[in-house]
């Protein structure tokens, strides 16, 4: 009754409508429910995972079909003695966690039944991927003995040699997902994010073009299940926004919206053009993953806060009492303003959110360009100066320079970015699996 859920939408994420609903529900409302009612939906969970096929809980995306047979060969690799032991190690600790799911004291503790499953959640498709791999392993070592034991049998010996072309193949897939799933794991993908869209050169095309970013983003954001609240907000004068930051939580929020950081550029007729000739303008996006005071330790003494009245609309408190609230952190120079709650104290408490943010990402980008300058990826730094799309109204063409591939304009307007977001996940994946193969061939 605290909380209200204004959109459900299974995705490729969580298409199983029982799990999704459940899920969403020990998210949001564990709080207030009573142990039984925690029992019965972990239950529900639990055993729909078991029911459920092993694609229905994270949405790996495998190198595109387009790629070269040269590079596909670079990375079929069998899976060696340590990796085997590692998977079993993964698979004995999963069962763990399953049979954690029924104890008393788990049940009776919210926070620690969210952890335990939480952890779980996060080796479940590797465990599901390789029982599927073992099984059928252990059909081909039957369907070899068959072969062996069919002596001068034609017919016997044919049906056993179909079924080892039909499982090599599958096993091989499976092996190749087992490695992608098995890859280092983005530490921030799990988190929520704060998205700030700021208008850059074009004038107030640019503003406009800001809005239009805006709108897309909350239209894949609904498609996804996820929640969004502007937390901050300057309006352009001819329409648009000079700058808007939203707060997006969901599940793996960060893990896809990160690949939307960067400038965007957008080639139209401005509605402001009155000789019909066609304008560039930028606007750029950076998605800050949220963290809390364990994340970012910043000294009281480099802090600068000031109070002021909002102004606006809000009746007389917003008017008359000062609850917008200016912070400075001199150390980096970054001003944030916060004027949307209706108290000092909560715009205060808004505005050092959005500050740890901004400071996390720093940090974070820092961090991420090391490792992409050493290992030469080809992906994209992930920057706020890095140019990733150009927006081409005349010809309705989506550029992705990232990827190097067109998509339809209508596809984007439309909030249909997640196409775009698996392939770069998938050539994410492939340069690290060749990095792998590098390594191994090195030892």
């Amino acid at each position: 009754p605290d909380h209200e859920i204004t959109a459900i939408v299974p995705n490729q994420n969580y298409p199983n409508p029982i799990l999704f609903i459940s899920r969403l529900i020990l998210q949001t409302t564990t709080m207030t429910m009573t142990p039984y009612l925690l029992a019965l939906l972990s239950l529900i969970v639990s055993s729909q995972a078991f029911l459920t096929t092993q694609s229905a809980f994270v949405h790996v995306a495998s190198p595109t079909s387009s790629s070269s047979s040269s590079s596909s060969s670079a990375l079929s690799m069998a899976i060696d003695e340590s990796m085997m032991s590692r998977l079993d190690n993964i698979r004995r600790s999963f069962m763990a966690l399953t049979e954690r799911l029924g104890d008393p004291d788990v049940i009776a503790d919210s926070n620690l039944l969210m952890k335990v499953m939480k952890d779980r959640s996060e080796s479940e498709q590797v465990v599901n991927t390789y029982e599927e791999y073992k099984r059928l392993e252990e059909e081909l070592e039957g369907a070899r003995e068959l072969f062996q034991d069919a002596g001068d049998d034609a017919d016997l010996r044919e049906m056993a040699r179909e079924e080892i072309k039909s499982i090599e193949p599958q096993m091989e897939a499976l092996e190749e997902q087992i490695k992608v799933l098995l890859l280092p794991k983005d530490p921030n993908d799990d988190r929520n994010i704060m998205l700030e869209i700021r208008a850059g050169t074009g004038g107030s095309e640019a503003n406009i073009f800001a809005g239009d970013l805006l709108d897309v983003y909350r239209k894949y954001i609904t498609t996804q299940g996820w929640q969004a609240t502007i937390i901050d907000e300057s309006g352009g004068d001819d329409g648009g926004f000079k700058n808007v930051v939203l707060e997006v939580k969901g599940d793996m929020v960060y893990s896809r919206m990160k690949w939307e950081a960067g400038v965007h550029r957008v080639q139209r007729v401005p509605a402001t053009e009155s000789q019909g000739r066609v304008h560039t303008s930028t606007a750029t996006v950076a998605i800050m993953p949220e963290c809390d005071e364990v994340d970012v330790n910043i000294d009281p003494k480099d802090l600068e806060i000031s109070t002021m009245r909002s102004g606006g609309a809000g009746g007389q408190n917003v008017n008359k009492v000062e609850t917008a609230v200016d912070l400075l952190h001199k150390p980096t120079g970054i001003r944030i303003k916060c004027t949307q709650e209706r108290s000092q104290l909560k715009n205060k408490e808004l505005a050092m959110k959005m500050l740890m943010s901004k400071l996390y990402d720093i940090e974070n980008e820092k961090r991420e360009m090391e490792e992409r300058a050493r290992r030469g990826s080809q992906v994209g730094s992930g920057g706020r100066s890095e140019k990733i799309r150009t927006y081409n109204w005349k010809d309705s063409r989506c550029s992705d320079h990232r990827l190097g591939q067109n998509y339809p304009l209508a596809q984007f307007l439309g909030g249909e970015i997640a196409p775009m977001h698996d392939e770069m996940i998938a050539k994410d994946q492939e340069e690290k699996l060749k990095q792998l193969s590098e390594e191994q061939a090195a030892v």
